[in-house]
């Protein structure tokens, strides 16, 4: 019978007494036997426990054995009849396996038994396999085997201090762990997930399908915490079944506590972990009701974590006191300087690799900021240049006639150049809706220069001749800046090499919003348009971006109210009504009574009167 990685056969020990004993075969044709189900079926009675057995096995592997996981770990749970709540599946092969055997000192009886098995394979009684325990796994069945979460589920955080080995790069795509992405069991769990994920028509799927970078994050998401069982948790074999772990789930979010991740880092994970659990769930045998409790327990502890770890700030008084923000004026006269500073180098140097490389950076950042209302960083990243014809490059487009988001040159003379955006975040939300408009004179002119002799330089410099890379934009490479960290750094440098502050380029959002909102507003684009080029709405000003909303309307409301005071005591009041006091008193209180009623009125209580009387 064959798994995923390894291949089953059933035979008989002879220990004296006959035994039944799994044996798997890798692919490098190696045999390999369980070390629980070598304990349970051949060695019970004969040594004192299991755990010094394990431990011989480990001390020779140097803790290295294989942990096995999905289709080879039910094949095996069936063939030798163990218990399938076990967590962890620990294989070595036949030669360690003898090696322990005779450091444990057993009976020669069972030494030769097993030493038969490792150099005479064709000398074992092979059993036959039950149909029962095929049918899970060789064709459709009513009972497939179950699949379960580790129960009972954590109540509370695990405490959790910084390993000494910490180490920020500890997912599977760093260098020292990238070949465990290539196992064969956790190849094939990401193909089916992705599948699952991104299939435009999944209907035991819940919501719509991911597009191409919420993919990208989902499976850095999975990567990191894979990456984290092996490298602090000594999973040998990170598979998808780890996420079925609630204690492996917990300490990692304690890991993340300990290491002063943000919530939004943390709840990132638990969204992802929701996502690989539902998969789990539409597998035959993942109706167990442990998976209801599982994403019941995933959603409580994500609210938890948004309530108790604080959001980063974003106040501009607080990240100017860190050097984090530049004000409205000081980053348009930066940018200014620079758009002017390459155009004088142009014509003074003439077009080299350096001057037209000050000249895109130049054009960068007066695009990002300053002439426009800040684009998405996204929009800018994925803008083409007017000469290509290629395809739409965004990777979810599904209009066949769609050109992207491009940057288009309407008339030479006068100069006129358009950009449209159709991809954009809130695309789907707008019903399809594109960003359009006419780039202004000064900005088209900028680009128009650095679209002609300086970018060809740019390319022939880095072997790329002709328009090959079809992005406005590219790196030090001559690639397109197809991941946002890499314009972050790239934009960063460029700032600090001009006299600013290490400020992330998605930040000049904040900084646009800032000034369009403060009090002393300079005249500019209205709200409304302003927000429509940004990709969002004016709500999403005061709910995001806006950081002095609601400090801003308590100050003007308290301002406002002096004045309102000041013209409520220039009023005419009204007439007062006649009031006298009366003279009479009674129980030491003064009783006022109306001019028109004499009747006399008592203040005391019948428990005063009481009290009088006696």
């Amino acid at each position: 019978m064959s798994g995923s990685e390894y291949t089953f056969k059933l035979v008989q020990v002879n220990l004296p007494e006959p035994s039944k004993l799994v044996v798997m075969c890798d692919k490098r044709k190696r045999q390999c036997v369980c070390l629980c189900q070598v304990y349970k079926s051949c060695l019970d009675g004969l040594l004192p426990n299991y755990q010094a057995f394990y431990r011989v096995c480990s001390r020779l592997t140097k803790h290295q054995s294989t942990l096995l996981s999905g289709q080879d770990k039910q094949l095996l749970v069936a063939l030798a009849g163990m218990d399938v709540s076990v967590p962890h599946v620990a294989v070595v092969s036949l030669a360690v396996c003898c090696r322990a055997l005779k450091l444990c000192k057993v009976p020669a009886a069972v030494l030769h038994a097993f030493d038969d098995i490792r150099l005479q394979p064709a000398s074992q009684v092979v059993l036959g396999l039950p149909e029962h325990l095929l049918a899970p796994h060789a064709q459709p069945s009513p009972h497939p085997v179950q699949l379960q979460m580790t129960t009972p589920f954590p109540v509370t955080l695990p405490e959790c201090a910084l390993p000494a080995d910490f180490n920020k790069q500890h997912g599977l795509l760093a260098k020292p762990y990238k070949h465990l992405v290539h196992r064969a069991v956790l190849e094939q769990h990401m193909v089916e997930f992705k599948s699952f994920s991104t299939n435009p028509f999944q209907l035991n799927r819940k919501g719509i399908a991911h597009g191409s970078r919420t993919w990208q994050n989902s499976e850095k998401q999975v990567y990191l915490f894979l990456g984290y069982c092996h490298h602090y948790q000594q999973v040998s074999q990170p598979t998808l079944q780890l996420f079925l772990s609630s204690p492996l789930i917990a300490q990692y979010v304690s890991f993340h506590i300990a290491a002063g991740h943000s919530q939004l880092y943390i709840r990132n994970f638990l969204s992802c972990a929701k996502c690989v659990l539902r998969w789990w769930q539409s597998k035959p045998g993942g109706n167990h009701p442990s998976f209801v409790e599982g994403l019941q327990w995933l959603q409580t502890l994500g609210l938890q974590v948004a309530d108790q770890l604080p959001r980063p700030s974003k106040d501009p008084k607080g990240l100017a006191d860190v050097g984090k923000w530049m004000s409205a004026p000081r980053l348009v006269h930066l940018i200014h300087g620079a758009e002017l500073q390459s155009q004088d180098q142009m014509q003074q140097q003439g077009v080299t690799v350096e001057t037209s490389r000050y000249m895109h950076d130049a054009a960068l950042a007066a695009m990002t900021f300053s002439h426009l209302p800040p684009v998405r960083l996204s929009c800018i990243r994925s803008l083409v240049v007017p000469a290509y014809t290629g395809p739409c490059l965004y990777p979810d487009c599904k209009e066949p006639s769609c050109e992207g988001n491009r940057l288009s040159i309407m008339s030479e003379s006068p100069l006129l150049m358009h950009i449209q955006l159709p991809h954009h975040k809130n695309a789907r939300k707008w019903g399809k809706a594109v960003i359009e408009f006419d780039v202004p004179s000064d900005l088209a002119q900028l680009l128009h220069t650095y679209l002609g002799a300086p970018r060809k330089a740019l390319l022939e410099h880095h072997l790329l001749i002709g328009d090959t890379c079809p992005y406005v934009f590219m790196d030090m490479h001559g690639r397109g800046f197809v991941a946002a960290a890499v314009l972050t750094l790239y934009w960063q440098k460029w700032l600090v090499s001009r006299g600013g502050v290490p400020m992330n380029p998605s930040m000049c959002r904040q900084v646009f919003v800032d000034e369009r909102q403060s009090n002393n507003a300079t005249a500019g684009p209205s709200n409304q348009g302003a927000a429509m080029v940004m990709g969002h709405s004016v709500k999403q000003w005061d709910k995001w971006y806006d950081m002095q909303y609601h400090p801003r309307l308590a100050q003007n409301a308290v301002d406002g109210m002096q004045s309102w005071r000041a013209a409520m005591l220039q009023s005419h009041p009204p007439a007062a009504p006649d009031l006298t006091l009366s003279s009479a008193l009674h129980c030491g209180h003064v009783l006022v009574s109306d001019s028109e009623e004499s009747r006399y009125q008592s203040c005391c209580s019948d428990s005063d009167i009481d009290i009088d009387l006696d």
